[in-house]
């Protein structure tokens, strides 16, 4: 089993990338959240770098097929 990461999404807030990261850990796949926002000190940042969204290399395409029925 791969244990690289693979982002399938970026987000312009977390909030949507948690909602996301739910919704596959639901259905079996474990997500996780990248940010640069210093910690929580700057969320503006979120909007210019994003919110990604990552996955084993093994359940991308599985978590790509979720996230499309969304």
């Amino acid at each position: 089993m791969s244990e690289e990461l693979v982002v399938i999404k970026i987000f312009s807030n977390e909030t949507e990338a948690t909602m996301s990261q739910q919704v596959l850990q639901e259905s079996g796949v474990r997500g996780f959240i990248a940010k640069d926002d210093a910690g929580g000190m700057e969320p503006h940042l979120q909007r210019t770098t994003g919110v990604r969204l990552v996955v084993n290399r093994a359940d991308a395409e599985r978590a790509q097929e979720i996230l499309n029925t969304l």
